[in-house]
């Protein structure tokens, strides 16, 4: 087996996700939320299983989902991308693999920001690229503007960003966005920006993908998800937008990983991304609800409750807390003693974590939320 792969451990969301199925525990951890899903989606998909072709579609996606994708980041964020310039992939996660290995060479350095999603490092090393760790700057989780050019080195290649960002709920400022688009121009770095959370804003701050600064339209790359969108996170049907030679690089190499995506669940998110903007707003509100009634009631409980203003997470400070206990040891307590399953922020780390965060989910029933706050609670006060 090769060493890199053998020493991939299993993640933390599947480990915690495991702990809840075999303790009976409600499970904040892994992100995905209650229920089927919108009904809409669920209806187009079913539609399509009987009425459209259950065949290979073309490799790239198919015309209708791709002119969707376009037809939506106009409507919703005022871009200007050709459906030629979207390629449409099995999950957003393919989509970042795809990017990755067309994009870098042996020896490539990518720098990638702490807290981050775990695929991320994994698959620049698939790709024979050199991973370069800088950590964001709690509690407001910023870029350390002032040193990034330092990590900068001879092989520098590519920045990988989050915006909005998980585990933190944050999003990159306009400040920031100017930043990174004089450091790419001056330095030609390529830019790959997972915004699978794009739509999962509430209200605080505004997304702003890379695609609408001139400096960056022809050396970035858009990562979205229909399973965030719609809150359908087991449809894995995601999509990468960027220039057509980026395009053009990803959509061959996409073709030697999945290939193609259930042609069905394709229909169904073009007609998805068609719905109206009231219809998109209202989707936020359910999840906003949930959001809100976990915030106050872990407040109510005596947790310091940080509130992102993007993504399905909040974070609770274990030190504002009064917790003295580490992210890890408080999750495993937490699961096993209180049955209420979490992430710890240092998860997201590959060296020099904080220790100090937990991730909870609020993408659940209201009745599931309100007995979780209550099993937060009796653990809070058990241990004084």
């Amino acid at each position: 087996m090769n060493r890199d792969i053998a020493r991939l451990g299993t993640t933390i969301f599947e480990t915690m996700s495991g702990l809840a199925r075999d303790l009976g525990a409600i499970n904040l951890g892994q992100g995905f939320p209650d229920g089927p899903g919108p009904a809409p989606l669920l209806e187009a998909a079913a539609r399509a299983l009987i009425e459209k072709s259950s065949q290979y579609p073309p490799m790239r996606g198919l015309p209708e989902l791709r002119a969707a994708v376009a037809g939506y980041y106009a409507a919703h964020q005022r871009l200007d991308i050709a459906p030629e310039e979207v390629v449409i992939t099995s999950g957003a996660t393919e989509a970042l693999a795809a990017a990755l290995l067309a994009l870098l060479d042996p020896g490539d350095e990518v720098i990638l920001f702490q807290p981050l999603y775990d695929a991320y490092a994994p698959l620049v090393r698939r790709a024979g690229g050199v991973p370069r760790l800088v950590n964001l700057i709690p509690p407001h989780w910023r870029l350390p503007l002032d040193s990034i050019e330092d990590q900068l080195g001879r092989r520098t290649r590519m920045l990988v960003l989050n915006s909005p960002h998980n585990p933190t709920g944050s999003l990159i400022d306009a400040e920031e966005w100017h930043f990174l688009a004089d450091l790419c121009e001056r330095h030609d770095l390529l830019l790959l920006c997972d915004e699978v959370w794009e739509a999962m804003l509430f209200g605080e701050g505004a997304h702003r993908s890379p695609l609408a600064m001139a400096a960056l339209r022809e050396r970035a790359v858009k990562i979205g998800s229909a399973g965030k969108i719609f809150s359908l996170t087991g449809w894995k049907v995601g999509w990468a937008c960027a220039a057509p030679p980026l395009a053009e690089a990803i959509g061959r190499m996409h073709q030697y990983l999945t290939f193609t995506t259930p042609p069905a669940l394709q229909w169904a998110v073009a007609e998805g991304l068609a719905l109206p903007p009231a219809w998109h707003a209202g989707h936020r509100r359910l999840h906003a609800a949930g959001r809100s009634r976990l915030a106050e009631g872990l407040a109510r409980a005596g947790y310091a409750v940080q509130e992102g203003p993007a993504t399905w997470f909040l974070l609770v400070d274990l030190t504002q807390s009064g917790i003295a206990m580490d992210d890890s040891t408080f999750c495993e307590r937490l699961v096993r003693e209180a049955g209420v399953a979490a992430i710890p922020l240092s998860a997201f780390y590959e060296r020099d974590a904080e220790t100090r965060y937990v991730r909870f989910c609020f993408t659940k029933a209201p009745e599931v939320l309100d007995e979780a706050v209550g099993r937060l609670a009796a653990f809070r006060s058990a241990l004084g």
